[in-house]
């Protein structure tokens, strides 16, 4: 990082440069996946690399959360990722997660609309009561009680799923102080991705 504390630009922490830094032959491995299935490294990724072991827990969590066997669609998880990323506003988070909203919906429009508000994007009753709950969870954590899990019942989720959009909430509350901390960048990649 820069010394000279005057200049904002210079103290971003910048992603593990791959091309000068090396990285373990696990995250060689890993990297290697992302850019064949995504046709890059995600930054944040990157922002890991200096510490296998860091990178394996954020990979790990990310993956089960938003990949693994859950009540909630990968529509729905991203849709809250959006949501709680609009609340902190974090640019990272609110780009990469606008555009899978936008891949998976293959609607362009909502993608942005739940970027910008998701209250005035075309959803259903279930996604909206789903997104109440994890922006009130987000600002007023301390004001959840069982008449906010109760409303999520009665729109169709069960005890397991109000865990689920509980933990992507939190993930994405974490991760987005990280990034905005950090000053991290989504890579250019992720502004054109499903447009």
């Amino acid at each position: 990082m820069a010394t000279d504390m005057n200049d904002k630009h210079d103290m971003r922490v910048t992603t593990f440069d791959l091309d000068s830094e090396p990285v373990s032959a696990d995250t060689a491995r890993y990297f290697d996946k992302c850019e064949e299935k995504l046709g890059l490294v995600p930054n944040v990724l990157k922002s890991y690399a200096f510490d296998d072991v860091k990178l394996r827990a954020f990979t790990d969590m990310y993956n089960d959360l938003m990949l693994g066997a859950s009540g909630l669609s990968k529509l729905e998880r991203e849709m809250i990722a959006v949501a709680v990323s609009s609340v902190n506003r974090c640019f990272y988070c609110l780009t990469a997660h606008g555009a899978t909203v936008r891949d998976y919906s293959c609607d362009p429009k909502l993608g942005e609309l739940m970027v910008m508000n998701y209250r005035v994007a075309d959803l259903s009753e279930r996604q909206r009561v789903m997104l109440d709950f994890a922006v009130k969870l987000t600002k007023h954590p301390h004001e959840i009680l069982e008449g906010d899990r109760q409303r999520q019942r009665e729109a169709g989720f069960s005890d397991r799923d109000i865990w689920d959009i509980a933990t992507v909430t939190g993930f994405f509350n974490m991760s987005n102080r990280v990034a905005v901390a950090t000053d991290m960048r989504p890579n250019d990649e992720y502004h054109a991705m499903a447009q």
